[in-house]
């Protein structure tokens, strides 16, 4: 992989040209065409594994189990991460999906977010359970699920991101 140095105020005049040309004032957006976020699905290397996880570590119930009606033999299982929302998951036997990887196009991070006093015994329970983390701003903590997607769970409330309004 190649890197390279990107000058930070040619980024931020980037930025602030595409603020400029895109982003609307709150009350002159028109209304989203769509009602809210179904499920996001991302790959389980096992079942169980991730239903222990996130079920019982996390403290996200499992909803549903079924088989993928793409992937004869695969499952399709649900967890509800609050608000209506559902986190799916997908898994391939006897199909080498290989390991968890970062690309153009792909989970960087997924962002749940959870009430304070909830955040602070799930960091806890992070801890406790020898789950590498990283705490971020006082309300953010990063985290790898058991096939290495990153997790967040933020304690600011929907619609927030550490004190700026992001809806």
């Amino acid at each position: 992989m190649t890197t390279t140095t990107p000058d930070p105020a040619a980024l931020e005049a980037e930025r602030a040209r595409i603020r400029a040309e895109h982003l609307k004032p709150a009350g002159e957006r028109p209304a989203s065409t769509a009602r809210g976020l179904h499920h996001t699905a991302l790959i389980s290397g096992d079942v169980e594994r991730t239903v222990r996880f996130y079920q019982d570590l996390l403290g996200f119930p499992l909803t549903e189990l079924i088989e993928n009606r793409d992937y004869p033999g695969s499952s399709h299982f649900f967890f509800d991460i609050g608000n209506g929302n559902l986190l799916a998951f997908f898994d391939f036997p006897g199909l080498d999906v290989g390991p968890y990887a970062e690309v153009f196009g792909g989970l960087h991070h997924m962002a749940i977010s959870v009430e304070p006093e909830r955040w602070e015994a799930l960091v806890e329970r992070l801890t406790e359970a020898g789950v590498e983390h990283v705490v971020h701003s006082g309300v953010s903590v990063y985290f790898r699920d058991p096939d290495g997607a990153r997790i967040e769970l933020i304690a600011d409330p929907l619609g927030e991101m550490y004190g700026h309004h992001v809806l």
